[in-house]
């Protein structure tokens, strides 16, 4: 399995010079985005000089992150996690009930997107970010699928609105699948990510969530993780997500 992941994502020749902000990334800090925001606050250093955006580094350069030297991470770390209800999805320290403190994992590590703290199921959590950047991307249109339930019984009208679009947030949601499953659940597989977008679909339709799992993230699955706990995904898993990642991936762009 090591193998696997050591080939997995391979990383530039680290003889070459790297653009600070993934250096940062790379080293499991945060994301690209976030690392941005860090270096424009003067939060990073190379060789004792405040780093600039566009700054390269050399793998002989000292590079410091709020006063603490930092080295990319040559692990994969790629972790599949339950996430309770109550739950948030941020790395803030302020957040008492913060993913990261309730994971308490060996090394640093981030998730991959959200999942609303009243909700829960599957979330990735990665120390990559280039790995959390493919996923993210929207253009990319990865599925998502959900189990939903809600407060009264669901109706054809219903399941046939939410498969074809509700206005919510000044747009449309795209076309989905939804299925029903029982009188009040139904499954719906998404390709985008609006801020709480079933919820908002469900109460635009005069309707109310009462339990929202997600079960699906592309080809990975929740499966039989019970609430609160996680595991590596399988060489499997890996080899699948790299295959979507680089069908999706932009044509003149050759780095993965």
């Amino acid at each position: 399995m090591a193998k696997h992941r050591k080939k997995f994502f391979e990383r530039e020749d680290q003889e070459k010079a790297v653009r600070i902000n993934k250096y940062l990334s790379d080293a499991g800090i945060c994301s690209r985005r976030e690392a941005d925001r860090h270096i424009e606050a003067g939060d990073v250093e190379i060789d004792g000089k405040v780093a600039v955006p566009g700054s390269k580094v050399l793998p002989q350069q000292k590079v410091t992150f709020l006063g603490k030297e930092i080295k990319p991470e040559t692990r994969l770390i790629l972790l599949a996690f339950y996430k309770p209800k109550g739950i948030v999805c941020t790395t803030a320290k302020d957040e008492p009930d913060n993913i990261i403190d309730y994971i308490h994992y060996e090394s640093r590590i981030y998730p991959i997107g959200r999942l609303d703290k009243d909700s829960e199921g599957l979330i990735l959590l990665t120390n990559h970010g280039m790995v959390m950047d493919k996923i993210l991307k929207s253009s990319y249109e990865h599925e998502k699928e959900y189990l939903v339930s809600v407060n009264k019984p669901l109706t054809a009208q219903f399941l046939k609105k939410m498969s074809e679009g509700v206005p919510i947030l000044d747009t449309i949601t795209k076309p989905c699948h939804v299925e029903e499953v029982d009188k009040t659940t139904f499954r719906i597989i998404l390709t985008q990510g609006l801020n709480r977008q079933i919820r908002r679909m469900c109460e635009t339709l005069d309707y109310r969530v009462t339990q929202l799992k997600r079960i699906r993230i592309m080809n990975i699955h929740l499966g039989r993780l019970k609430p609160g706990t996680y595991r590596n995904l399988t060489d499997w898993e890996l080899e699948e997500l790299k295959l979507e990642l680089t069908q999706n991936l932009d044509p003149h762009n050759k780095n993965f």
